[in-house]
């Protein structure tokens, strides 16, 4: 059986910046718990953030620019946390890697999890396209990455892994 990591926001978990949730509904996310397949995974909270915590953004690129270095992750205070977005996203491959998941499902606009597009680093709530820096690193390790929009999605290759 194929294994989901998922952000723990959207598996009703408090972690977000605000110490909100922001849980799927539905029949396809409430199959896969049944099933077992769903491990919920906080990249930000596992790096070493608290909750809640200061909005973060991306300033000089996206997720795959942390990684390489040209781009930092800010709170709107000027406070450099990407030392802890880089652990997280390390620690939310381990996981993925040590429950065999192939596929994550996780929250879009997140300067962590992104996978279509996060804020721009300006702090006035405007989004750019680009990843999130857990999203860069599971898609350059071969990890299928899909937002909480994409359910359908993740429901047809797990239907082409599991024939």
């Amino acid at each position: 059986m194929e294994r989901i990591l998922v952000s723990s926001c959207l598996a009703g978990r408090p972690v977000r910046y605000d110490g909100a949730a922001k849980p799927v509904a539905g029949g396809l996310f409430e199959r896969w718990r049944s099933e077992g397949r769903l491990v919920p995974f906080c990249p930000e909270v596992s790096g070493g953030l608290a909750v809640p915590r200061p909005p973060a953004e991306i300033v000089g690129g996206d997720g795959g620019d942390v990684l390489d270095g040209t781009a930092r992750i800010r709170t709107g205070t000027g406070d450099d946390v990407t030392d802890e977005f880089l652990r997280g996203a390390r620690l939310a491959l381990e996981a993925a890697t040590r429950s065999g998941a192939r596929i994550a499902l996780l929250k879009e606009g997140s300067p962590s999890c992104g996978s279509h597009r996060t804020h721009d680093g300006t702090f006035t709530g405007s989004a750019a396209p680009g990843t999130g820096v857990t999203t860069a690193l599971l898609r350059r390790s071969g990890i299928r990455v899909f937002s909480e929009d994409e359910l359908d999605a993740i429901a047809a290759l797990l239907t082409a892994l599991e024939g």
